[in-house]
């Protein structure tokens, strides 16, 4: 859906847990895998998910050239057994002891239905908070910039939300 956006398919387990997305080479001193990947010219965006890797190119970029360098530096890396992330700046997970109900809900949710669904685009969507009847997502990867993610916010996400939890009144884009 994002012609800017390609997802790989390396054959393994890229994240064990959660996703990662390196918007710009500054964010990648956690990862070796999008460190290298930013070195490529013309990338602009590298997104992890459980088995897939997203890499967003320059719009003046031809995935022509840039696809066999692309996936060599991903064979390369995993051949060479490099972490994704480095261990020692793991994320940790959000604690979810103190959701409510309803947050609890949402995120259940977003984690069985919508996840999926955006997972096979090469994306995944963030949960930020919900507050005041608003519950405010982020969309990552390939969903990232896609023309049709504002769509797939409003129409679809917004609409199962609201039909499961009454509460949810709005779905806003965090950027």
């Amino acid at each position: 859906p994002n012609p800017a956006t390609l997802k790989f398919l390396p054959g393994c387990t890229v994240m064990d847990q959660g996703t990662a997305n390196f918007a710009d080479q500054a964010s990648t001193q956690r990862s070796p895998l999008a460190k290298a990947l930013f070195e490529i010219e013309g990338v602009t965006g590298v997104f992890f998910g459980h088995d897939f890797i997203t890499v967003t190119k320059a719009e003046d970029k031809d995935w022509d050239t840039l696809k066999p360098r692309i996936l060599g530096g991903i064979m390369e890396h995993f051949t060479q057994g490099r972490p994704v992330i480095a261990e020692d700046s793991a994320e940790g997970s959000d604690s979810d002891a103190d959701d409510s109900e309803i947050v609890t809900q949402i995120k259940e949710l977003l984690e069985t239905r919508v996840r999926p669904a955006v997972a096979q685009d090469g994306g995944d969507i963030i949960y930020h908070g919900f507050e005041d009847g608003i519950v405010y997502l982020q969309m990552q990867g390939a969903c990232q910039g896609c023309p049709s993610s504002t769509a797939t916010l409003k129409h679809g996400i917004e609409n199962m939300l609201r039909y499961y939890v009454p509460e949810v009144k709005e779905v806003q884009a965090v950027v």
